[in-house]
This record gives structure tokens, sequence and C-alpha cells, in this order.
């Protein structure tokens, strides 16, 4: 099965409701509490961030630094799985989650990956080449995952580099408000992936249609209130993002 017909077989028709970095806005991003509570308030699927420890690991984190989201300080990939993995990821956020930890891509897709669909954001700007595109992909094929899992950037190197090294598994190409559409639509025309990621402010009804025509799902991040959903959802976005899965759902409903 290609790429392209995973992606429509996942979607089917369906609107799906991503947690953005889980139900961010009720627990600390990109933890296992979080991932976990948005599939608790009904989300099909969620969207997270992976980059490599120093010694070669994907975890979960959405910072370049732990400083702003953990008890620690200092680059994420200058520090071992070992040294981030005694960081308490969650107390910054409320002392209910004290003790919670950086999770690894293995553990996220132990404890959720038959049940959420994952949009696996990597987390790497520049053009040299890390390994981190094998090393995700080595992880879905481990966990046999390639008709669960989406893997998203905003590089577009990066996910030319992905799809040499896996074919089968669906991509999406994410661009911010901050991105001119002007400027995106060569590289979209002139890309290979399945799904297009624009902030929701980019999204109009020629956005959609481009798109559509393009052959792409259009997923929309980050969308926390509940008439902006109606209206995407009206112009033929097939993928909602949000920090409030519950809010959102029920506002489709």
């Amino acid at each position: 099965m290609s790429a392209r017909e995973t992606l429509q077989q996942i979607y089917d028709g369906n609107v799906l409701v991503y947690g953005h970095r889980g139900a961010q806005a009720y627990a600390p991003m990109n933890t296992l509490p979080a991932f976990e509570l948005a599939a608790e308030q009904g989300a099909q699927g969620i969207e997270l961030d992976v980059q490599l420890t120093k010694d070669g690991f994907p975890v979960i984190i959405h910072d370049f630094s732990v400083d702003a989201t953990t008890n620690g300080n200092g680059a994420v990939a200058n520090m071992t799985l070992e040294q981030l993995q005694v960081l308490d990821a969650g107390s910054w956020f409320d002392a209910r989650f004290v003790g919670t930890r950086i999770p690894t891509l293995h553990q996220v897709f132990e404890t959720l990956g038959q049940d959420l669909i994952i949009n696996v954001e990597i987390k790497w700007f520049s053009p040299e080449d890390n390994g981190i595109e094998q090393v995700v992909a080595d992880v879905i094929q481990q966990y046999r995952l390639q008709k669960r899992v989406l893997v998203s950037s905003f590089n577009p190197i990066v996910l030319k580099r992905f799809r040499a090294i896996a074919p089968e598994v669906p991509l999406g190409y994410l661009t911010s408000s901050h991105t001119m559409q002007e400027n995106t639509q060569p590289i979209v025309r002139l890309s290979d992936f399945e799904a297009q990621h624009p902030h929701h402010e980019l999204i109009d009804p020629k956005r959609v249609d481009w798109a559509l025509e393009s052959g792409h799902i259009l997923n929309a991040w980050t969308v926390n209130e509940p008439e902006r959903a109606r209206q995407l959802l009206l112009m033929g976005v097939q993928g909602i993002v949000t920090d409030k899965p519950d809010v959102i759902l029920k506002a489709l409903a």
C-alpha cells in the first residue's frame, strides 16, 4: 500500500482531531499524561515533537533546551537519555504532575501506538543530516506502525530524506503563520508528501481548494476556538490539531 493510500485509509472520509502535544491545555506538554488524557477526551490522534539525545535516542520534547519544561537546563542534543530521564517534566505545569518524565518515542508507541493515530513532528531545521530520520523510521518499523503514523516537519529536506528511507509512511509538510503562502506553493508542488499542515490562520477556501487539487490531506493547527473549528470543518479541512480535544470535539459534534 502506498503512503497516499495509507493516509486515505486512516482518514476514511472523516475529520480527525489530534491532541497538540497531547491535551496540553490540561497536562504538561509532550508527556504520557498529556497523551493519555487526549485519548480519554476522545481525540483520534496526538501530535508530538521528537528530537535526538546526545547518545542518539528519540525523545519527546518541543524546545531545543530543557529549561522551560523541566527542572533542568541545557540543550537536548547535549544530554544523554539517562540525563534527560531523571528530570522532572511535570511540576512546572502543576504539582499534580511532579515526577513526570520526558518520554521516548518507544514509550509513546508502546503505550498508545495501537490506540491513536500519531503525528510525529521531527524537530530538525538544519539541512545537515543528524540521522534522526533513520532513527524515527526504525522505531516505526519496530512497532509496525507504518499504517498508524504520520511524520511531519517544517523542513522539506527532512521529509525528502525520510521518504527515501521509509516510502510507505505518510508525510506532512508544516507551515506557520510566519510563512507566506505564495512562498510555500513551489515547495508543495515539487515535494513528495501526502498532507499539508498549515497554521489555521493561513487557511481559507482558496487554500483548501489548492490542497485538495494537489491530492493532499489538510490538517490545521493549533485550533482552540470552537467557532474557528466549525469554520474549518465547513471549508473542508480534514484534521484539526488542538490543545483542547474535549472542546473541539464538542464543537464538531
